[in-house]
């Protein structure tokens, strides 16, 4: 049994944690608020039509942007709440429930590697840190051997970008462009946000 993520304490901690947050979104959404950067990414590094994985996908987001764009996407996340909500909001895609510290797809009937891993909305920053690596090993045994993941988070939230790089290599992926925002800017040292493309090693 992996180690509780800082998200499930948080949930265990505020039982209203996870409703707000879909409120929060769906707020944002009606309001027409822009939504959609990490998927126009994502999009842009494929083909129509790709498998995707959404790692940690909360309410359905970006997965559900990228699945009305034609591509064919699985969403995992560890909150009941949040894929209920991603079901509600996104129809189409396969939303499950599942901790990315434990990822088996193929146990699932899942069998076929993602053309790509997007994960977003600091994911990596919620994860137990002694399931940090476990995770990125799992993103890699679930990509093609020519796919990417694009993972993005935000600094001074107890991962630091350089830990972040060396555990990535660790876990088998090799960086092939940092930027410090969704919009293609381009990571400097000072940068507070980073948006890492991996490709397998």
């Amino acid at each position: 049994m992996a180690e509780q993520s800082v998200w499930v304490r948080m949930t265990q901690e505020d039982p209203g944690h996870s409703a707000a947050y879909v409120r929060r979104f769906r707020d944002l959404a009606a309001q027409g608020f822009d939504l959609g950067g990490e998927a126009r990414l994502v999009d842009a590094m494929l083909p129509r039509g790709s498998r995707v994985l959404d790692a940690g996908c909360g309410p359905g987001r970006v997965g559900g942007w990228l699945a009305a764009l034609g591509h064919d996407v699985v969403g995992v996340d560890v909150d009941p709440v949040l894929i209920a909500a991603a079901e509600e909001d996104h129809p189409g895609p396969r939303w499950l429930v599942g901790d990315l510290a434990e990822l088996d797809l193929p146990a699932l009937g899942i069998p076929e590697p993602f053309d790509a891993i997007v994960c977003a909305g600091n994911v990596m920053a919620f994860l137990a840190p002694s399931t940090r690596v476990a995770v990125l090993r799992g993103m890699r045994a679930h990509v093609a051997d020519d796919g990417r993941a694009a993972i993005g988070f935000g600094a001074g939230r107890g991962y630091e970008f350089d830990q972040f790089l060396a555990d990535a290599r660790s876990a088998g992926w090799t960086p092939d462009l940092l930027l410090s925002t969704w919009d293609l800017r381009p990571f400097t040292p000072g940068s507070d946000f980073l948006v890492a493309v991996l490709r397998p090693a």
